[in-house]
């Protein structure tokens, strides 16, 4: 069994132990006791060295944790083991805070903390609501940072199942739970190593918040994540605003009326398209005479783009009678439309042409399209649809 001294002191850095087991390579390690953390509850492992040798992975094989190493352990009974302890603080910092969110938001609004995630650079907490509001982001990244400004003491205490009262979430585990709690705030049972007081979470800040089918995500940051996050927020802002040569303040607003400038201009554009497709489609089809059916076929042989032959081809389907035929140089491709009352299937007929070039596609009755392999072939083609009935 694996002695876990993160369990009592999850500020211990360093520490030296036995070796009890090692695979035939070196690179499986137990020992008598550790301060490396393995990934458990949502947690990511400790990184950090044994003898200077990296220390990779941490598994919990539930009596024993195992230490995976970047190399062999060189040969002798006794280690010395060193944590990363930037990442552990910074890990020791999400993980109390998930804790506080968690009680904060089931405190004020009784949503209660289904699962969490603490990963590289943000962490979430899932809650069992549907709607989180924005007013409600705020109440509790407002409440989470007053009682990180108490600097309330977090403690951890080892009690009787049985007997082990108040927890936040109940727990099924038999004999002794290891509880973690903030002062008349929150009792959880957790493995997970954590900060001493609430001040040592540092700044809270909630990043979003996201429907993951009935339960709603929010994503944070606590600590150095919160000020590194904040630093990196306000240099885009800095740049955006410079961009505009505006202030800070006024970023957003002006942001905010350049797009609704830039979806008009659009909508005016769009309209615009429309209607001289309208006119180019009339145009043609005044000028192509009708076969002995009463169709006219329509050939565009220098449409831009796809989407601009399918914005002629339905902007035809006004017209009476008419097929389209639009060919696109590149890539070399073709559309076909066809009224409804042309009595032809646009997709049959490409995609009975396409078989005769080497080309592919298809589509619906009314509006089909598809590639051929060249320019020769996409002239072939056109002229093979223009001669088909």
């Amino acid at each position: 069994m694996t002695k876990r001294l993160y369990y009592t002191d999850a500020y211990r850095g360093e520490f030296v132990a036995t070796v009890v087991a090692r695979d035939e390579n070196g690179t499986r390690v137990y020992l008598d006791e550790t301060a490396f953390y393995p990934t458990s509850g949502g947690q990511p492992h400790d990184l950090g060295t044994l003898n200077g040798v990296a220390v990779v992975d941490v598994i919990d094989e539930g009596e024993r944790i195992v230490h995976v190493l970047s190399s062999a352990l060189p040969a002798g009974d006794t280690v010395s083991g060193k944590i990363d302890w930037m990442r552990r603080f910074d890990l020791m910092q999400q993980h109390t805070g998930q804790h506080l969110l968690s009680a904060v938001f089931e405190d004020l609004f009784g949503f209660k903390t289904v699962s969490v995630h603490f990963g590289a650079d943000s962490s979430t907490v899932d809650l069992d609501t549907e709607l989180v509001t924005h007013q409600q982001m705020l109440a509790a990244e407002v409440r989470a940072n007053a009682i990180v400004a108490e600097a309330r003491p977090v403690n951890v205490t080892f009690e009787d199942a049985q007997a082990a009262s108040g927890l936040r979430k109940a727990s099924d585990r038999e004999g002794t739970l290891r509880i973690v709690s903030i002062e008349d705030i929150d009792r959880s049972a957790c493995g997970g190593t954590h900060v001493r007081t609430t001040a040592e979470i540092g700044p809270v800040l909630l990043r979003s918040n996201e429907k993951i089918r009935k339960a709603t995500r929010i994503e944070f940051v606590c600590g150095r994540r919160a000020v590194k996050r904040a630093r990196k927020d306000f240099e885009m802002l800095s740049s955006i605003a410079g961009s505009l040569s505006a202030s800070l303040d006024d970023a957003a607003s002006i942001v905010t009326a350049q797009a609704e400038r830039l979806k008009d201009s659009e909508s005016a554009r769009k309209k615009a398209g429309q209607e001289l497709a309208s006119y180019r489609a009339r145009e043609r089809y005044d000028a192509t005479a009708a076969d002995d059916t009463g169709v006219r076929r329509l050939v565009i042989r220098d449409a831009p783009t796809m989407d601009d032959a399918r914005t002629l081809a339905q902007a035809a389907f006004s017209l009476a009678k008419v097929v389209v035929i639009a060919a696109v140089a590149a890539p070399p491709s073709v559309l076909v439309a066809a009224s409804e009352d042309s009595g032809i299937d646009a997709g049959k007929l490409l995609k009975e042409t396409l078989a005769t070039v080497g080309g592919r596609g298809g589509g619906s009755p009314r509006l089909a399209q598809g590639s051929v392999p060249d320019a020769s072939a996409l002239d072939r083609t056109v002229q093979l649809l223009l001669e088909r009935r």
